[in-house]
Order: structure tokens, then C-alpha cells, then sequence
């Protein structure tokens, strides 16, 4: 027994490869990937496998995987789903590193036993899976296409991972369409065991690829893909497509946090912060796989937009604000290198509109002339047809300055026009210039081109806990806390629980006292000063205000005694046979900015963060961002400044600026109690208060939810 690893390459470049299940007959799939890996000339030695011997395309059929007697690092099987487990076996024997198991009726159907019985076999004789359910392997520096998918694949530089059999094929036909060459195509189906991740790993350091580009339906091993992801972004582009993105498959949670997540809002959060392309459908994927496998960073931040008509340069303005793309505007420095080819009639003001009586000649001389320039570091070329730029002009011209220039520096084209402007579009595609009919999609590549290029330059984000906050939180009285209320077979803590772990963590809270009688109440409130707030405690009552368990604003004696018998009252009637602990009396703090904080331990992708506007309104806002959990402030900033309200924290209309840093501070400290304490699943502090920069802030009400 051997369980140690094979080296991965082997799988996109193996010295032999078995087809188990292969045939003679043309409709088998078993014919269909020994006809494709003759076809795209694979350099290794194929090993037709089939009981009844026989030959296919010439090639003798071995009657057993036992016959082989050259090396050989990679089996295909195909047979029937009752028959896989012992053609695994055989290959053990042989040691054959990987397996790609083509055959269905697996997971996919309900056979999960069957299918984590064949993995760990597999994995304890040293090898892997790539499957089940799945069309197969192509690898171009193998000249290997082992999928039962068309047989021409255009060789290139984008790699694509996929988890849809169906689509990874239609994808072939596609990507020849696009003019997109592909270094290697990988059908993952299941996951049983090779993931993304994995894939990933090589495809980064793989010479041959440029880009990435993934289309999942799901998540496996969330929390090492992250780490993946976080390090393959920093080399090269990677591109996704994720289906699902509806609310529809949401799992139902209990608060704030679970809900606003969404089916989707986690995944997008995290890719971003990974600095993954994600991509709403095919097209748009492809586009920028193709662009940024073709082009390189630029220099500098400065972009321009070079137009015949103004409308259009207004739209791509929009596109690039939309982008985060920035405009040139050192009108000095523009009018200086725009001077000759601009006519008088025109404006240099960036976008740089020649107008659409400018000549094909000025045209070119414009676009050369930005090519030409050291302080220009990207173009957006656009053109309208008119009388001058036709789609004969047009052609010639765009094909010999990208000829001449393209190289110099990221540019993308986009003309609007007729059908002869549409039939130059297409050609100067299938030159490979970057050119789109669509104004935002062209816009859209160069944006993503800036958004690596911003990503590689800027720290690496990390989920390690960094030795000078590992202290920030006494973790050991957290998980007494919690140990307390798992006792009481509890799935949420208390108010005055939940307070306890705030103060375990340093964050600042509002003064408090459980009161189990009128008096205590009177006496608490008295002591603590008016204005007061009351809030019934119970294990049965989560929503106190739902369940008129919340009395606020209180300003003397007798208001609380009206509150404690009301709330008392309401509670009472809205659940008869909760068990009430008492009354909670706490301060009533002075308004601040109202924030919502949460943390909650996600099925796919571990312990992540969230950060938003609070208040009773968050749900119908839902102005929030996600983070995969992390300790790095810059990120943490940068989830703030994601949502709409992060103006109210810098402070508007002569207000002064909020303790931004106090937030956080408490982020990175409900990240450490979400981490440090495995039965807590959820965290949500709404509102936490942000006061001026001197005042700190404020958790006001913190609801912690427990596993079961």
C-alpha cells in the first residue's frame, strides 16, 4: 500500500495511457477517445483495453490491465458504473498514478458510498481520481485529447476547468469559434477527489497557460481553494463562471448574517477578494480570457478614449467609471501630445473626440500618436461609421496600427455601425485584434487587465492570526460561555451572554443589569442614570422587538415601571410557555453611525465576515459586504468602503469623521471568536455605534448562534 501522492503532471503529460473500456465500434465512447488521442497526435504509448481482445484503429486490445508492461501514468475507464471499483483495483496493481473515470451513476445519482469506497482505495495505493462523471482530459503539451468530445482542439494558452461535462464539450467548439486556443481542458465532474484546486496548483506554474478559466457549479474544499486562489491571482488571471446564483438554494439561517448572504453573495465576496473574474455568462468569460491571454499589464494607471463621435465616448466614460479605469485629465499633457492629429474642431480633452469629419488620416495619426506616448498607458479606440470611416477604411486602418503597435501597450476597439462594419468586426476578430461590437464589453477587458494589475502590486491578503492580535480575545472564557449554554442544551446565547463574550473580546458595551424583579429593575435604572432601555431575557425569545420584549427610551422611575410590566406582559402573551430569566436594564446610548457586524461560519468556505448599515432596516438595505475571514486591515477597509453607506463613517454635512478604526478592530475580533470557537456558528453585533474618532464604538445588541 502506497499513499503518497503522485506527481500531478503525470496527469497532463503521462508516458502511457490506458483506455479501459475501449472498443471497436464507433458509437462507443471507448472508440471516441482512442480516435481523438491518435487525432490530436499523442506522443505517449495508448493501451486499448477490452476482455475480448480484438483491434481498434489498428492498435491491439489487451484483454486485462495486467497485459501492460510499459509505464504508464494515466487510465481512462469507461466501463458500466457496477465495474469500476475492480478495474480500479487493477490499476493499482499496476501502478498507474491517475484515473480518469469517465463512467456516471456515481454521486451524482446518490451513490455516495460506492464512489468514497473507490477513493479511498485509490488514494491509500497512491492514486488519483479525476471524476467520476466526467468527458475527460485534453492537455495540449501532451498533444493528448482523452475526451470522447470533438476531435479538433485549437491549441493555445487559456486552460479551462470544468465542472459540466456538457458544456466543457460545447466550450470546444466554442473557444474555435472565439479564435481562443486552449492549453488544456479538464472535466472535474464529481470532485470525488482532484478539485479546482488542485488543478489550479499546476495550471499556475504550467509554462503553456497564460489564463485561467473555471466554470463551477459548487464548492468543495472552500477554505483551501481561498488559499489557492489567493496565491494563483498574483501569476495569473483567473476567470469563473458560477451557476446558482438565484436565492433559490439559499439554506434558511436565523440571522441577519445567514440570510443576507444569500445563495451567492459569500461566493462573489470571496472571489473578489481573491481577485477572480467572475463572469455573468460565456461570452463575457470569453472575451476576457481571450483578451488578457494577448495582452500585458500596462505601466501606469492612465487610460484615454480615442472617438469620432461624442456619444459614444460619453458611454465609454460611463463604462470606465463603472470599471474603476482611470481617465487621463492633464489636459497640458494631452493637449501637448494631441496637438498635430486633433483637428481644431475637435477636442483633446479626454475622451479625445477628432469628431466625425476628422479624416481616416487624422484617425491614425491620433491613435499612433497615444501608442507613442510614455505618459498614455492604455486606449480605448471607438469609432462610429460615417462617410469616413467605413467598414473598408475602418479595417485596414485598425489591422495595421495593431499590427504596428498593438504590442506597446493594452488597447481594446469598438465600432458601431452597420453590416459592413459587423462583417470588419468579425475579420479583425479572427486577426486577433481586440475588438467588440459592444462598447462596455470592450471597456469590461481592460478593466480586468487593471484589476490584476492592482491586485499583483498590492499585499497579499492572509488568514493567518498575526502573533500581535492572537491576544485580542480570551478565547478560553469564550468557550466556558458557550459551554454553559450548550449545558442548558441551548443553540443561541443570552443577552447578558452574548454581552459577557464582548467583554471577553475588549469590545466596548453598553452598562447593564439583569433584574429578576420590579425592584432590581428600579434600583438598576436609578443607579445607572436615565435615559434606560429594557429588554426581556429568555431562552424562548430571540426577536425581543417582535415579541414586544424591547421598551426604549426610558426617562424616570415610573416609565420603568410601565415598561417592566409591559414587557413582561407581551412577552408572556406572544409565547405563553417561554421560560423568562428576567429583565434586562441597559443604558440608552446617544445616536452614532448605526453599523452591522457579523460572522458566520459558511458550508463551503469556513468562517468568513460580513460588515454593513445596521439598524432595523438591514435587511431592506442589504448595503453589506463579505470577506473570507481574515486579519489584514487593508482588506477589512476596503469590505467597508464596498458598501454605499461608508460615506456616513467619514462624516457628511460638517460631521466628523467616525472611529473607523474602532470598527475594524471589532471585525478582526469577531473573526477571532468565530475561529477560536467551533460551536459558535453565528455572529451578529447590530447595531454596533460608531461615534466620533475619540469616542470610540458601541455594540449594542449581539445575538450569537450555536451549533446544534
Amino acid at each position: 500500500m502506497n499513499s503518497q501522492k503522485p506527481d500531478i503532471r503525470f496527469l497532463f503529460k503521462p508516458r502511457g495511457h490506458a483506455v479501459i473500456g475501449a472498443s471497436a465500434a464507433p458509437s462507443k465512447i471507448g472508440n471516441s477517445i482512442i480516435r481523438n488521442m491518435i487525432h490530436s497526435g499523442y506522443e505517449g504509448k495508448i493501451f486499448p483495453i477490452n476482455p475480448k481482445g480484438g483491434k481498434v484503429f489498428d492498435i491491439p486490445m489487451l484483454t486485462s490491465v495486467d497485459e501492460i508492461s510499459e509505464e504508464c501514468d494515466l487510465a481512462t475507464i469507461v466501463v458500466p458504473a457496477p465495474y469500476v471499483f475492480d478495474a480500479v483495483k487493477d490499476c493499482a496493481k499496476k501502478n498507474i498514478k491517475f484515473l480518469s473515470i469517465i463512467t456516471s451513476g456515481f454521486s451524482e445519482v446518490g451513490e455516495n458510498k460506492l464512489e468514497r469506497e473507490i477513493v479511498t482505495y485509490a488514494n491509500n495505493h497512491g492514486m488519483r481520481i479525476l471524476g467520476p462523471n466526467i468527458f475527460g482530459i485534453y492537455s495540449a503539451q501532451a498533444r493528448m485529447n482523452a475526451t470522447f468530445g470533438p476531435p479538433n482542439v485549437t491549441p493555445g494558452n487559456v486552460a479551462i476547468i470544468t465542472q459540466s461535462g456538457a458544456l466543457g464539450i460545447a466550450m470546444i467548439g466554442k473557444t474555435q469559434v472565439e479564435n481562443i486556443g486552449l492549453s488544456s481542458i479538464i472535466s472535474i465532474g464529481n470532485k470525488s477527489d482532484i478539485d479546482e484546486a488542485d488543478l489550479i496548483e499546476y495550471l499556475v506554474e504550467d509554462e503553456q497557460t497564460k489564463v485561467i478559466f473555471m466554470y463551477m457549479e459548487g464548492v468543495k474544499d472552500g477554505v483551501r481553494l481561498i488559499e489557492v486562489l489567493k496565491k494563483a491571482t498574483r501569476i495569473k488571471p483567473v476567470v469563473v463562471i458560477k451557476s446558482g446564483r438565484s436565492k433559490r438554494g439559499a439554506m434558511a439561517a436565523a440571522s441577519h448574517t445567514g440570510s443576507l448572504a444569500g445563495a451567492d453573495g459569500v461566493f462573489a465576496a470571496i472571489m473578489n477578494q481573491c481577485g477572480v473574474h467572475r463572469a455573468i455568462d460565456i461570452q463575457e468569460a470569453l472575451d476576457w480570457c481571450k483578451f488578457l491571454s494577448q495582452n500585458s499589464h500596462p505601466v501606469g494607471e492612465n487610460a484615454i478614449i480615442i472617438t469620432n463621435g461624442g456619444g459614444v465616448g460619453v458611454l465609454a466614460a460611463d463604462a470606465c467609471e463603472a470599471n474603476n479605469i482611470h481617465l487621463f485629465d492633464d489636459l497640458k499633457t494631452l493637449e501637448s501630445a494631441f496637438k498635430e492629429s486633433v483637428p481644431s474642431f475637435g477636442s483633446v480633452k479626454n475622451p479625445i473626440d477628432i469628431t466625425g469629419g476628422a479624416s481616416m488620416i487624422d484617425y491614425e495619426k491620433c491613435i499612433v500618436d497615444a501608442f507613442n506616448h510614455k505618459d498614455i498607458h492604455s486606449i480605448i479606440c471607438l469609432g462610429c461609421e460615417t462617410s469616413v470611416l467605413t467598414g473598408e477604411t475602418f479595417k485596414k486602418t485598425i489591422l495595421d496600427i495593431h499590427r504596428t503597435h498593438g504590442a506597446k501597450k493594452p488597447v481594446v476597439y469598438s465600432f458601431v455601425g452597420g453590416k459592413d462594419i459587423e462583417e470588419g468586426i468579425k475579420f479583425l476578430k479572427s486577426e486577433g485584434v481586440p475588438i467588440y461590437s459592444d462598447i462596455g464589453q470592450a471597456v469590461s477587458c481592460l478593466g480586468k487587465i487593471y484589476t490584476d494589475y492592482r491586485n499583483r502590486k498590492s499585499p497579499m491578503d492572509g488568514s493567518s492570526t498575526p502573533s500581535d492580535i492572537a491576544n485580542w480575545v480570551d478565547i478560553g472564557k469564550v468557550k466556558e460561555i458557550v459551554k454553559t449554554a450548550k449545558a442548558d442544551h441551548r443553540t443561541f446565547l443570552l443577552a447578558h451572554e452574548a454581552q459577557a463574550i464582548m467583554k471577553a473580546a475588549n469590545v466596548s458595551i453598553p452598562k447593564s443589569v439583569l433584574a429578576t424583579n420590579l425592584k432590581d429593575a428600579i434600583s438598576a435604572a436609578n443607579d445607572m442614570g436615565y435615559p434606560v432601555v429594557l429588554k426581556i431575557v429568555s431562552k424562548d425569545i430571540i426577536h425581543k422587538s417582535d415579541a414586544g420584549g424591547l421598551a426604549l427610551d426610558l426617562q424616570n422611575e415610573k416609565e420603568v415601571i410601565d415598561a417592566y410590566e409591559a414587557v413582561l406582559h407581551n412577552s408572556r402573551r406572544y409565547k405563553p410557555d417561554a421560560h423568562i430569566k428576567g429583565v434586562e436594564v441597559a443604558e440608552m446610548l446617544k445616536p452614532g453611525v448605526e453599523t452591522i457586524i457579523g460572522g458566520r461560519y459558511d458550508a463551503s468556505f469556513g468562517p468568513v465576515i460580513m460588515f454593513g448599515q445596521g439598524g432595523i432596516y438591514v435587511e431592506v438595505m442589504k448595503d453589506i459586504a463579505f470577506r473570507s475571514i481574515t486579519y489584514d486591515k487593508h482588506t477589512i477597509a476596503g469590505m467597508l468602503k464596498d458598501c454605499r453607506s461608508y460615506p456616513l463613517l467619514l462624516g457628511v454635512r460638517g460631521e466628523a469623521k467616525k472611529d473607523i478604526d474602532g470598527v475594524i478592530e471589532v471585525i478582526i475580533k469577531v473573526g477571532l471568536i468565530l475561529s477560536g470557537c467551533k460551536d459558535i456558528t453565528d455572529i451578529e453585533i447590530n447595531p454596533l455605534l460608531a461615534y466620533d474618532e475619540e469616542d470610540g464604538v458601541k455594540a449594542v445588541d449581539v445575538r450569537i448562534l450555536l451549533t446544534k
